[in-house]
């Protein structure tokens, strides 16, 4: 019987599923989907995802709080994509005090193709606005806040100045950005580029898989983000 206990309180407990319940429908299938494939992420991507899971774990846990900006070069596609899905992923995986940003080494514009592409996978975004780089707001839910999503250079005044962790999205951003002031952490996580298949038939699938890919990966870190016992009064095991 002290075996038994015992090995019961040792086992690592498997991730919690996603809470689904305050999503948009559309978006909850999208979610349930890409959990499933949670398991399918390469190895050599899992090493800097759990860098990232573990910087946020130890920052919730000691702050009760942690920023991320996600970085690439133009701030249109792949880091508006990232940051839209951390801070859903955090949502539905139940990790406190998470603030998500991004950024470029220039200004540019969300780009309408990665807007389609999201609105695809089930997020709500409305254009407010006609001007070239519209600000939109971004719900993954009826009650939840509303994300802004306009491009900007990381620096700018809405992004956190210090304490941050800075995700480098693009290989290009990455390259160029060896320090990013004021971080606190810096994770390399480069994505392929969908601008590629710009104009292509394949298009509107190259969007598609970007978009696959950031909501798994970002599933991943957050599953593996929970603080100890925080969710359901359980215990995580380290990544």
């Amino acid at each position: 019987m002290i075996f038994a206990t015992l090995l019961i309180m040792t086992t690592p407990q498997p991730p919690p599923a996603p809470d689904l319940e305050d999503l948009h429908p559309p978006l909850a299938a999208y979610v349930e989907k890409r959990w499933s494939e949670v398991d399918a992420i390469p190895d050599e991507r899992r090493a800097a995802l759990d860098k990232l899971a573990g910087w946020v774990r130890r920052s919730v846990g000691a702050s009760e709080s942690a920023s991320l900006t996600f970085i690439c070069t133009h701030n249109s596609r792949r880091s508006h994509m990232t940051q839209l899905w951390a801070q859903t992923a955090a949502a539905v995986m139940g990790v406190p005090g998470i603030k998500t940003f991004s950024g470029g080494t220039e200004a540019t514009a969300f780009n309408p193709r990665a807007v389609a592409a999201m609105t695809r996978a089930g997020f709500d975004i409305e254009r407010p606005d006609d001007a070239d780089n519209p600000h939109y707001a971004v719900g993954y839910g009826p009650s939840s806040p509303r994300m802004e999503a306009f491009s900007k250079v990381f620096g700018h005044e809405a992004n956190p100045k210090e304490g941050f962790v800075a995700v480098m999205t693009c290989s290009q951003a990455d390259a160029s950005c060896p320090f990013v002031p004021g971080a606190a952490y810096r994770v390399s996580l480069p994505y392929e580029d969908p601008k590629a298949s710009d104009g292509t038939e394949r298009e509107a699938g190259a969007y598609d898989a970007r978009v696959a890919q950031v909501a798994t990966e970002m599933l991943y870190v957050f599953s593996r983000a929970v603080p100890s016992g925080d969710r359901h009064g359980s215990e995580r095991s380290n990544p």
